[in-house]
């Protein structure tokens, strides 16, 4: 799964697989999506370049809205095949449509089997009373968000770990507008109840067979001391078809319950405007090397900051947080071991000195997700946006740019928003490579 600009992250995964043995999935509902449009020509060249223009379709498929620019794109490059979406379903509801299922058919899973374990849940959802599952889970979510409760806790096992990812888009995208949201914590260590305030609630989810000891006992924990907690168990790895099901309607009903159109995304487009707006304002190498207000070895600070020092402008900003508050760490880097442990060292020191929510987004991705809360929800988030410097950059030929270029200017995009939108934002240039310099701010935080 290729969801980054990153041109590391680009490289990466080329240098993961064997062009004749690789079937190549451009997926977007509206088709002219940047990132899969980029991405899209990105790996049509490199298939161009290997077989020839008249093969070069013939290893990638399409699956997309019917009559958008990228069925256009498929016709007339010869991709193999073009899968129609439903144009009446949202984009973070379509995990059991065609952009869900087709990857799976590719990777060999069985699905009639997933439909079967999907329907049964869509059965389950037409109960009137609290045996629907949807209804209950939706009533509880919208109910703990009315009451304050809005950092929704994801504590899910080894197995069930990546349906976290999926759960943020669907849920801050849904629920974040109107100065409300659910705003979801995903993959935070479970601590000691007395470390939670009373923003919190918490939802287990694991797999038949699993057993955790650590974290039963640390809900056991946190039901003991008054935290509101929900325990889902699946029977089985496919019994995700049902979570989907169960999940996406719950976020209906708890869009009802809060007041909001679960069904639409205001402040995303927001994003899409400021990043046009900073590419056609700066080349790529303006893009990427804004002037620090305050420089270290590692990192520099971009933009107004008040102290004499890194750790001073830091300490100042942090200083804002108040009760309540959650503080999200935007990284635009490449998402690769190395600095997914930084990121995690920072978001321990981060909790460790606030005692708030921490949430960590790798961008661009969280975008289309999470950032339509940042924007859209309330005014209760810290915003430390990180970005680098690629090892290597790659061209980006349709917009006459870089991809460098491209993922700088979705950073810039999305600060200028935050900035605008009246939020608390840090923006973070890391000087050296990303992990290193990673730990160089978390040494600032803890200073």
């Amino acid at each position: 799964m290729l969801d980054s600009t990153h041109p590391d992250q680009i490289r990466a995964v080329e240098r993961q697989v064997d062009l004749h043995k690789t079937l190549v999935i451009a997926s977007s509902k509206s088709g002219s999506t940047l990132e899969t449009k980029l991405l899209g020509e990105y790996w049509f060249e490199r298939l161009e370049g290997r077989f020839g223009g008249e093969r070069a379709g013939e290893h990638m498929i399409a699956v997309t809205d019917p009559g958008s620019q990228l069925e256009a794109t498929a016709r007339q490059q010869g991709f193999r095949r073009v899968f129609a979406g439903d144009p009446t379903v949202g984009g973070r509801f379509s995990a059991l449509s065609p952009f869900g299922l087709v990857p799976s058919i590719a990777a060999g899973h069985d699905v009639q089997a997933l439909l079967g374990e999907a329907i049964a849940m869509a059965d389950a959802c037409r109960a009137g009373d609290r045996g629907n599952p949807g209804l209950l889970l939706g009533a509880v979510l919208g109910e703990a968000a009315r009451a304050g409760r809005d950092k929704l806790t994801l504590v899910t096992s080894r197995q069930t770990r990546p349906l976290g990812a999926w759960l943020e888009q669907l849920l801050a995208e849904s629920t974040g507008k109107n100065g409300k949201a659910i705003i979801p914590i995903d993959a935070e260590p479970l601590g000691r109840p007395d470390q939670y305030g009373p923003d919190r609630l918490f939802v287990g989810v694991t797999l038949d067979g699993e057993h955790d000891p650590d974290a039963e006992h640390g809900l056991d924990q946190l039901v003991a001391a008054g935290h509101p907690v929900v325990r889902i168990r699946m029977r089985g790895a496919l019994s995700v078809a049902q979570e989907f099901f169960r999940w996406e309607f719950a976020t209906a009903v708890a869009g009802a319950v809060m007041g909001v159109n679960p069904f639409d995304q205001p402040d995303v487009e927001a994003s899409k405007i400021a990043t046009r707006r900073a590419m056609a304002e700066s080349d790529s190498a303006g893009a990427k090397t804004a002037a620090p207000s305050i420089a270290t070895e590692h990192f520099g600070l971009v933009g107004p900051v008040s102290g004499a020092d890194a750790n001073g402008a830091i300490g100042t900003f942090l200083a804002s947080a108040n009760p309540g508050d959650y503080v999200a760490v935007l990284a635009y880097v490449q998402m690769n071991a190395a600095n997914a442990e930084a990121l995690t060292r920072l978001r321990d020191r981060l909790r460790a000195r606030l005692s708030l929510p921490i949430s960590i987004q790798f961008g661009p991705r969280f975008l289309h997700s999470t950032g339509q809360a940042h924007k859209g929800g309330p005014n209760t988030g810290l915003f430390l946006v990180l970005t680098d410097s690629p090892q290597a950059d790659l061209p980006a030929a349709s917009v006459n740019s870089t991809f460098g270029a491209v993922v700088a200017a979705q950073a810039l995009g999305d600060s200028t928003v935050l900035t605008e939108r009246g939020r608390r934002v840090m923006r973070v240039q890391l000087r050296i490579d990303a992990a290193p310099a990673i730990d160089a701010l978390s040494a600032s935080i803890a200073a």
